[in-house]
């Protein structure tokens, strides 16, 4: 299933969501063109469990090459597809959780919900030394807010039905909860393949920010200008 839009407008321009999308898509291009040296600045600024771990052990591990990357994976990715994909959903979910918390405390949200997401990460895969990047995880937390916030939200949905391909509209909570579960269902299976970067998706850092996006947005109070209602309707073209 892939998210086309929600019927659910925002009382406000989403200038932080559109601040974040352009940061990373500027990095991204800066990526592309770094041509050999590329490896080594995702091994550099990409969070890398296996740091972590040697942090207290290694000498040569600063304090820096740990909890840095902690931030500055967040801004990176490892292909097209992945920054589109993380940026689409973004753009689709962000903005009326921008509208409800406020412009600041959104941001700061975001930046919360993807540090709690890498730490998931670390912790269910700390003998690993693969770089991991994305904002996957950020955006995980933003789709956990929007499920508690507007569960009755339409999504328009590209469906596909073996070889047919349609749309249909599913209500927020279904959709957002459906994806949870399949994101729970492959870090378990990781796990089980005694593999936690099976794929070379970080499966735990997706339900590690979704979780909490929804205990966030539950202790953050609706920003005052909001005009988001919490259970919203369906809105008729």
């Amino acid at each position: 299933m892939i998210p086309l839009r929600d019927r659910n407008p925002s009382g406000s321009f989403p200038v932080v969501t559109l601040l974040i999308i352009v940061a990373n898509m500027v990095l991204f291009i800066y990526e592309l063109g770094m041509g050999y040296r590329l490896e080594r600045f995702l091994m550099t600024w990409g969070l890398v469990p296996l740091k972590v771990r040697y942090f207290f052990a290694v000498q040569e591990i600063g304090m820096a090459d740990v909890f840095l990357p902690f931030f500055t994976s967040m801004f990176l990715h490892g292909g097209w597809l992945h920054v589109i994909g993380n940026m689409w959903y973004l753009w689709i979910f962000g903005d009326n959780v921008e509208d409800r918390l406020g412009h600041a405390r959104y941001f700061l949200f975001y930046i919360i919900c993807g540090l709690g997401a890498a730490l998931t990460h670390v912790l269910f895969n700390i003998n690993s030394g693969m770089p991991v990047v994305g904002a996957s995880g950020a955006v995980a937390g933003v789709l956990g807010a929007y499920m508690f916030s507007f569960p009755k939200a339409r999504v328009l949905t590209l469906v596909f039905i073996f070889i047919f391909i349609t749309t249909i509209e599913i209500p927020a909570y279904f959709f957002l909860a459906f994806w949870f579960i399949l994101q729970f269902l492959s870090g378990t299976m990781s796990i089980a393949a005694s593999s936690g970067d099976a794929g070379g998706v970080a499966w735990w850092a997706h339900v590690g920010g979704f979780v909490l996006g929804i205990l966030l947005i539950t202790r953050m109070r609706r920003h005052r200008q909001s005009r988001q209602q919490r259970y919203v309707v369906r809105f008729d073209d």
